[in-house]
């Protein structure tokens, strides 16, 4: 009796945890996807579920002479998403904290080189004691002429 209900803990924890990342993937097709326009979405979602505090990187490469915009957007409850974008040094190259935390960024790289984009779910200044979570959804899309 015990095996079955660790069985079937184990299934509804399953079960919850890719309910929770299919919705995360919907939250960032319906929403961070028009974050892009007008440039071309390259394709990739790449959403998680954060809580308040928790940061998570991702690798990227880049590709010389192209011109790209990064967007960056959560979901409700969210409090405000800081991203940065990075070299392999780790050396900031943009942080939307400078710039009143605006949701994308573009640019255009020079040569080719992999970039770190570091986003982080700034703790709520409230004094509440629930911690939320929600989806965070890192987009990238390249301008055509």
């Amino acid at each position: 009796m015990r095996s079955l209900i660790i069985i079937l803990f184990s299934g509804a924890l399953l079960f919850t945890s890719f309910s929770g990342s299919a919705q995360c993937k919907n939250f960032a097709k319906r929403v961070c996807r028009l974050e892009l326009a007008p440039y071309i979405h390259d394709g990739n979602y790449n959403a998680a579920i954060l809580t308040e505090g928790e940061d998570a990187e991702l690798f990227k490469t880049f590709y010389a002479g192209q011109e790209y915009r990064i967007a960056v957007c959560g979901s409700e409850p969210l409090s405000r998403v800081e991203f940065q974008v990075m070299d392999v040094d780790r050396t900031i190259l943009y942080t939307n904290a400078d710039n009143d935390y605006k949701l994308s960024w573009d640019f255009k790289v020079e040569a080719t080189q992999q970039l770190i984009i570091l986003v982080k779910v700034h703790e709520n200044v409230d004094e509440s004691e629930m911690v939320n979570s929600g989806c965070v959804a890192i987009m990238f899309g390249l301008k055509t002429d």
